[in-house]
């Protein structure tokens, strides 16, 4: 099992290294700059004296193979630059916005686990019954419908019309102020893995070694229990991760609808103003938070099913 985490831990590593580089080349070759955006509004005239001083002061200025030489070697020391705009640590920066986009994913993730798994398994015990169709129409209609519509919805709803709850804001991290962005973030997992579970049930309940439990007499709770809910776990399990790991990249239109004060709404402003080394900073961090919840997967599995450590 150790060799198998630290196998895993190590491929993380040339991941990082070639993100790392596309992020640099992709945002080196994007037109305009920082102090350029200073004047796109059109409400002051371009100060070319200005924009050289500023690009010089970034170092904007400096042949490519220089810039990215400075990026690799802060990025070795996890230096991740500083903000053209605020003259922060971009590491800083991310530090104050993580925690609050950490609380949402995990408040989403907690309500589509809790809904969408035992959901999946009820539908697939009673395979055509109404429960079944009512949850496939849901699951459908939450993966196709776009999720900024939805939050609007529900702010008009819970917080125009009844005023339950509040429609925007972080509210010192309230639970009441967590709702809505979660549920609204929550809502597509949710429908992949209802669908995922079920999927993954049917298969296990149409196996041979099912009808074997059943011909030897066990009861049907102990075949779900033992046989059923094991096998289907591997299925579900990966669709947790993957959904858990882009959970922070998909906030980020969410973020900005409920002004959560998140590394999404961090992103979105960043690249509005140009402001290059917040927009790498936070865009590899995004990357990070999905190979490790997807390293953690994969040693999940090996926990579930120890023939995967040998492959």
């Amino acid at each position: 099992m150790l060799r198998f985490t630290l196998r895993r831990i190590l491929q993380i590593i040339p991941t990082v290294v070639v993100v790392a580089l596309l992020i640099f080349v992709i945002f080196s070759v994007v037109p305009g700059t920082f102090a350029a955006s200073l004047f796109a509004d059109g409400r002051r005239a371009a100060d070319p004296q200005m924009i050289a001083r500023l690009n010089e002061e970034f170092g904007l200025n400096k042949p490519l193979m220089e810039r990215f030489a400075t990026y690799v070697t802060d990025l070795a020391q996890f230096d991740l630059g500083t903000s053209f705009r605020t003259r922060q640590p971009v590491i800083d920066l991310i530090n104050d916005r993580m925690w609050a986009s950490l609380q949402l994913a995990v408040a989403a993730m907690v309500f589509a686990l809790v809904v969408s798994v035992p959901l999946g398994f009820v539908a697939a015990l009673r395979p055509g019954s109404v429960l079944d169709t009512v949850t496939m129409i849901g699951a459908v209609s939450g993966l196709s419908m776009p999720q900024f519509w939805l939050g609007l919805l529900m702010m008009y709803l819970f917080a125009l019309q009844l005023n339950w709850l509040p429609s925007f804001g972080y509210g010192d991290g309230s639970f009441r102020n967590l709702i809505l962005p979660a549920v609204t973030l929550g809502v597509t997992p949710l429908a992949l893995l209802a669908r995922t579970t079920r999927a993954g049930v049917l298969d296990v309940l149409n196996a041979d070694f099912i009808r074997t439990a059943h011909s030897k007499g066990m009861s049907e709770a102990k075949v779900v229990r033992w046989h059923v809910a094991r096998n289907a776990l591997v299925l579900i399990v990966t669709t947790v991760g993957l959904q858990f790991g882009s959970l922070i990249g998909q906030a980020v239109v969410i973020e900005k609808l409920f002004a959560w004060p998140g590394i999404g709404s961090l992103l979105v402003d960043s690249v509005a103003s140009r402001d290059i080394p917040v927009v790498q900073g936070t865009i590899l961090v995004i990357v990070l938070w999905f190979l490790v919840i997807n390293t953690a997967v994969d040693l999940i599995y090996a926990a579930i099913d120890p023939r995967i450590k040998q492959e």
